[in-house]
């Protein structure tokens, strides 16, 4: 799982430069002004502006493994099915196993 890089607003004066290379990379960055959420930094590409900020976030959110599938489908307002062709538009893996887990899921499947 990717963390979410978190600035206080104090930080963005010395720190801009991270925000910036963090979006640029295609990180979600947390703003807080006291210790509080103040603003999601969502980095702009051309999926945001094809899917809208909703579906982007979902995807990215799912993406990093901050949200399951389902979740995600919900922030998207999509059904899990749909959820999931968006997904394979988007070329993202809607199982993302590693191959040991994924071994051990395979034996207790038989």
């Amino acid at each position: 799982m990717d963390p979410v890089d978190v600035f206080s607003v104090r930080d963005l004066r010395q720190r801009s430069g991270d925000l910036m290379r963090e979006a640029e990379h295609g990180h979600l960055s947390l703003i807080t002004k006291r210790g509080r959420p103040t603003i999601l930094a969502v980095p702009f590409d051309e999926r945001l502006l094809e899917l809208g900020v909703h579906r982007t976030l979902a995807l990215r959110l799912f993406e990093q493994h901050h949200l399951t599938l389902v979740q995600a489908a919900r922030l998207a307002a999509m059904t899990a099915e749909e959820f999931v062709a968006l997904l394979g538009a988007a070329g993202v893996p809607a199982v993302d196993y590693p191959p040991d887990e994924l071994a051990e899921e395979l034996t207790s499947a038989r």
